[in-house]
């Protein structure tokens, strides 16, 4: 490998941070080994079987889109599996999963590392995020269950793992002996599958049903899940009926989540459903006037700012990339920080951001349009009547956002990437000799981009 594809690679893993967040990005990403790109191929190597099978179904393509975007010409990924780190990683019941996971939050658990960044100090309170905010804080500072459980839900980027790591973080600092246990969804499933292969299923409902604050991010991840599924709804039960304190976030709001058992839906909206909503232009100059001042020796002038939260309107993790992108920049090469370089810097995410459609957007549209329920367009449904409008919003969402195929799946009920590349070939074909479709595609983009 060369120096230049080891600086792309850098630039790419800081865009992946950035679009899929901290938690799934040290899970997945963080510990691939970039090898070298020959006969445009990029080459990789992961610790096991599972994160290189992950990889490859939920990021591969972004990552060739990337890299594409870098100007280097790449047809594919390939990923091997490391066969000495394979096995020094692998589990022996609960020898392997023994460790604490934040300066003594929790030991002998299955947690998730936290980002010290993310306190409460570091969140910056707007109109739109206000509930969830005082919701998270009374929660961590009660000594009683106040709401059982406490339900986060927003869109992608808005704020909300940054909300779960302070409560746990504040937690840990007011009751230093509270058991809490802070983790993906994504994690409690491959925690699952893990005690499941090596036989530990006992030692795995002993961690998780005796810690008294329990909190998982992106529970929307194991839609469709069906043996997670069961596993979490008989943990959320043990934990509520012993009066143990139960916080989930998740893209959407309870009764909207297509692939989670109606059981489970009805339970996570028992207690405080708090809604995130998408920023403002006042709370997004705010959260680039908060993070600037970390920055010690590049000052960000203010009109850079009001330029950067007036065009980079979708969330706050995008955001905040942007602030990053261009700090680097002018660490790199000296040059000073005006409106004119933050456009070059930024001309890709400033194109995308122009078009201010996000997928939310796209499936409330499309349901509207073709009268459906939102929860039909996520359902797992196959009905041509649902199915139709259901492939037509995927198809928008590939053309009007910047996306990625593995990203549409998820918001689409967890769903592969594969189908949603099904269905971007279906009505690209349609479109053309179906003139019903091509009308009713222009007029939903019109109705999205007005």
């Amino acid at each position: 490998m060369t120096g230049k594809q080891i600086t792309e690679w850098d630039r790419i893993q800081s865009i992946l941070r950035a679009e899929i967040g901290d938690d799934a990005f040290n899970a997945w990403i963080k510990n691939l080994n970039f090898k070298n790109i020959e006969d445009g191929t990029v080459l990789f190597s992961a610790r096991t079987p599972f994160v290189r099978d992950w990889v490859r179904r939920h990021y591969a393509d972004r990552i060739k889109e990337l890299w594409e975007r870098e100007g280097a010409k790449v047809f594919s990924v390939d990923i091997t599996v490391d066969k000495k780190t394979a096995a020094d990683s692998s589990f022996s019941g609960a020898a392997g999963a023994g460790k604490a996971f934040a300066k003594g939050v929790l030991t002998d658990s299955f947690g998730s590392v936290l980002d010290p960044r993310y306190t409460f100090d570091s969140f910056v309170v707007g109109k739109s995020n206000e509930l969830a905010y005082a919701a998270a804080r009374r929660a961590a500072e009660s000594e009683q269950v106040l709401f059982n459980p406490l339900f986060l839900h927003g869109g992608v980027g808005l704020g909300k793992t940054h909300l779960m790591h302070a409560i746990a973080s504040e937690v840990t600092r007011l009751h230093p002996g509270r058991k809490v246990m802070y983790l993906s969804a994504e994690k409690f499933m491959y925690q699952f599958i893990t005690a499941i292969r090596s036989k530990t299923t006992v030692e795995f409902k002993r961690q998780f049903r005796t810690v008294e604050l329990l909190m998982i991010d992106d529970v929307q991840f194991i839609a469709n899940k069906e043996s997670t599924q069961e596993e979490f709804f008989h943990t959320f039960n043990a934990l509520i009926d012993n009066r143990r304190q139960v916080i989930i976030s998740a893209d959407r709001s309870p009764t909207d989540l297509a692939g989670i058992e109606e059981r489970i839906r009805s339970r996570l909206g028992w207690g405080l459903v708090a809604d995130i909503h998408p920023t403002d232009y006042e709370l997004r100059l705010g959260i680039l006037q908060t993070k600037s001042e970390n920055f010690e020796n590049v000052q960000i002038p203010k009109d850079v700012l009001e330029f950067l939260a007036s065009k980079i309107t979708s969330n706050v993790r995008e955001l905040e990339g942007a602030l990053n992108r261009v700090v680097a920049y002018t660490e790199l090469t000296g040059r000073l920080v005006t409106i004119d370089m933050t456009r070059s810097v930024l001309q890709d995410l400033l194109r995308a951001n122009d078009r201010k459609v996000t997928i939310d957007e796209i499936m409330r549209q499309v349901s509207d349009y073709y009268n459906l329920r939102l929860s039909e367009i996520l359902s797992a449904r196959r009905a041509r009547d649902i199915a139709r409008p259901r492939q037509v919003a995927m198809y928008l969402a590939k053309q009007m956002t910047s996306r990625s195929l593995p990203e549409i799946g998820r918001k689409f009920g967890g769903r592969d990437h594969t189908t949603v590349m099904h269905a971007v070939r279906k009505i690209d074909d349609l479109r053309r000799t179906d003139s019903t479709l091509e009308d009713d595609l222009n007029r939903l983009s019109h109705l999205l981009e007005g």
